[in-house]
């Protein structure tokens, strides 16, 4: 049976550095992944170590099928197994691409070509590779408005502009789409729809591995450096595990290298990048449980609701964070506000007769005593403001699932957002705890009434 959800529909509970020790099942005698290593073996890959599962806290994975040590090549997979700008151009698409103007994307052309394989069905010599792949994906590209909305406000953003990049995308190729039609039987309108584009852009985006290519003439003047690479795709994200990875132009393959090492029976991590959840939540769909790179992020509206109107200095002061970067990853974590927070609100918070020391802010230098009140004071007030926004959400989110008890796909989302927004409590109240050490006035300014059941 085709997996539904894949890499990006998992619930992530714990990992370790060499693995993880949750039951796994074995599934390499499954039909689809018989045939998948069939596939790969007829065009090189010798793989033998590990073997597909299914683990309780992750799901779908890879299984070592013996105890791998660091510094060990764990999969070497041969470039005609991957598919990349190269493979679309050498295809049946390839002189529509070529001729076409604007030029085609380098994602767009991987997307055109997944689609048109997926189309093929028994046709396409990628179909052992497509049959695993996800028929959906948890990213909130795929998610409600109403659930989107429950999301903390800087994801919730970039959410939507996720949604509304696929959806411009699909809009702007539809000439490009309908020039193919000598390729089909079908109507192309009915092939390239925008649920169809936005399952092969997830594909592209959760699933391809970093591979420089040489610039492609006929491609937009734009980074070609992705790779789908079937098999290796199976590989879950650890943030605690450490790989080398790379294309060897010598042995023309793609080759990934355990720093960590791995326990027989255990299942074998890869890592994205030392993402935090809303990041891993955004591209990949799926909250990483114990990520030492969790945060709450601080937005430029959640601190102006406590700074005073009439500080005519201010904004010579958002002026000057902007010009020295300290306008991005304000963030709460596990051992309180971030120094780049604090740092940004002493600088907010500098009396009049103290603005002409704002360098030595920058520089981290100590003011004066009314300065580091008031500005433990105002972040004191910013994170009683989201933990309240955040409880706020919680209820929402029991209110939308109420409402939608038999949407499968829903409550996986759901799912999702409670996880973060529950870790985004955990890491508030530990702040909260901390700044109560200082003077407090109490948790003044928090946001109010609970506005996020009443989003569509």
């Amino acid at each position: 049976m085709k997996s539904k959800w894949g890499r990006t529909g998992r619930k992530r509970k714990r990992k370790g550095p060499s693995g993880t020790k949750s039951y796994a099942a074995n599934r390499s005698h499954e039909w689809q992944y018989i045939q998948l290593q069939r596939w790969l073996k007829g065009r090189g890959f010798q793989g033998r170590h590990l073997r597909a599962a299914e683990f309780a806290d992750t799901g779908r994975g890879l299984m070592a099928t013996r105890d791998l040590k660091p510094g060990e090549l764990i999969i070497a997979l041969p470039e005609t197994c991957l598919i990349t700008t190269e493979t679309v151009l050498q295809s049946y698409l390839g002189k529509y691409i070529r001729l076409w103007r604007p030029h085609v994307s380098p994602l767009l052309a991987l997307c055109t070509f997944l689609i048109a394989e997926r189309f093929a069905g028994e046709r396409s010599q990628w179909k052992p590779y497509l049959d695993v792949i996800p028929s959906t994906y948890s990213c909130p590209v795929y998610w409600e408005l109403e659930i989107v909305h429950l999301l903390p406000a800087p994801l919730r953003q970039k959410a939507l502009e996720q949604k509304t990049e696929v959806q411009e995308l699909h809009t702007e190729s539809l000439a490009f789409f309908n020039s193919l039609q000598p390729l089909f039987c079908d109507n192309v309108a009915d092939i390239y729809t925008y649920d169809a584009l936005r399952w092969a852009w997830c594909t592209v985006n959760t699933r391809t591995v970093y591979m420089k290519h040489t610039q492609q003439d006929r491609l937009l003047a734009q980074q070609d450096v992705c790779a789908l690479a079937p098999y290796l795709d199976l590989l879950n994200h650890s943030p605690e595990v450490q790989v080398e990875a790379e294309f060897s132009k010598d042995r023309r393959c793609y080759e990934i290298r355990t720093n960590s090492g791995c326990r027989k029976h255990d299942q074998a991590f890869i890592c994205y990048g030392p993402h935090d959840n809303q990041r891993l939540l955004l591209e990949y769909g799926f909250v990483a449980a114990n990520n030492p790179h969790r945060s709450v992020y601080v937005t430029k509206d959640a601190i102006l609701a406590h700074l005073s109107p009439g500080d005519k200095q201010m904004p010579k002061k958002w002026a000057l964070l902007k010009e020295h970067d300290f306008l991005v990853n304000l963030t709460f974590g596990l051992e309180g506000p971030s120094w780049k927070l604090l740092t940004a609100v002493k600088l907010l918070c500098l009396r009049p007769e103290e603005f002409t020391s704002w360098k030595k802010v920058i520089l981290g230098s100590f003011i004066s005593d009314a300065n580091e009140q008031d500005s433990r004071e105002l972040v004191r007030k910013i994170c009683f403001r989201l933990l309240d926004e955040t409880s706020c959400a919680l209820k929402g989110i029991s209110l939308v699932r109420s409402k939608k008890i038999s949407d499968a796909d829903a409550a996986v989302h759901l799912a999702l957002v409670e996880a973060l927004r529950l870790e985004e409590k955990k890491i508030l109240h530990i702040s909260a705890n901390l700044l109560q050490n200082e003077p407090s006035a109490g948790p003044t300014g928090a946001a109010g009434s609970c506005s996020f059941t009443e989003q569509k």
